[in-house]
């Protein structure tokens, strides 16, 4: 199949595009990358009246140290995060996340922020910035807000954006240590991971562990260092999980039981 026509809009600055978004509303899609969206387009999963394309605005291809986050605009690839100098000490499990995202050639197109904004529940990207707590930019006529990643994701491919907001960038908090590890099944490299579970160390006597592909939306919970595997046992058994052509909630289920313990070990040997 192939998409219905539409419009194309490619604006030189983002009060352009915001422009257009308060225009067309639900009617307007923004194109960013694609690496999601023209598959659902050709599927007619997506049938915008207009695209409009904020690839090529310089203000949001940028990666910006404010401090405290790093702040990744919206038109930055996943690539480019990725050969980015500092990532690997400033954003650790970004760093042992991103070469998880698709393959090479989609990560040369597709964009940091427009994973976060599909919000796939199987989603590297997604689950990092849940897992350490960052936020999302949103911007409008009416202003500008941040929102944090627990609230914008709200279920599977459903955020709290609106109609007439632009995600204009995502901002993670700076690590403090290196302690953090990531991993994930999947059927082949670079497919939708069947379950994915990202950890950070706290302190000596607990974890935060981030899991995706097992609800709507990423999962994260504290667990303690002592007693971990237990611990990861109930939250298993407490979570309901889901069945797709990929797995059964039952599997899911059995692979995080089994996969978040080693995750654990991992981030606590970063740490040494």
């Amino acid at each position: 199949m192939k998409p219905r026509p539409f419009d194309y809009a490619r604006p030189d600055s983002a009060e352009e595009a915001i422009a257009l978004l308060a225009e067309y509303g639900d009617d307007a899609r923004v194109l960013a990358g694609g690496q999601s969206l023209m598959a659902m387009m050709n599927l007619r999963l997506a049938d915008p009246s207009v695209l409009i394309d904020i690839a090529r605005i310089p203000e949001l291809d940028q990666i910006r140290d404010l401090g405290s986050r790093i702040e990744v605009g919206a038109a930055v690839t996943q690539n480019k995060l990725l050969s980015w100098p500092k990532l690997a000490g400033k954003l650790p499990l970004v760093a042992v996340a991103l070469p998880n995202v698709g393959h090479f050639q989609t990560r040369n197109k597709g964009t940091v922020c427009g994973s976060i904004a599909h919000a796939d529940p199987s989603s590297e990207l997604p689950l990092s910035l849940a897992l350490l707590e960052g936020e999302v930019v949103l911007r409008s006529k009416r202003g500008t807000r941040t929102v944090g990643a627990k609230s914008f994701q709200l279920d599977m491919l459903t955020t709290a954006r609106e109609p007439d907001e632009l995600i204009t960038a995502v901002r993670f908090p700076i690590a403090t240590s290196r302690k953090a590890a990531f991993r994930e099944v999947a059927r082949r490299h670079g497919d939708f991971a069947i379950i994915a579970v990202g950890a950070v160390i706290e302190d000596d006597k607990t974890a935060r562990i981030g899991i995706g592909g097992i609800a709507g939306k990423p999962v994260v919970r504290r667990v303690p260092l002592d007693g971990a595997k237990e611990a990861i046992g109930e939250l298993a058994d407490e979570l309901e999980g889901y069945e797709d052509l990929h797995a059964s909630a039952e599997l899911r289920r059995d692979i995080l039981r089994n996969l978040a313990p080693v995750v654990i070990e991992e981030a606590l040997a970063c740490a040494a």
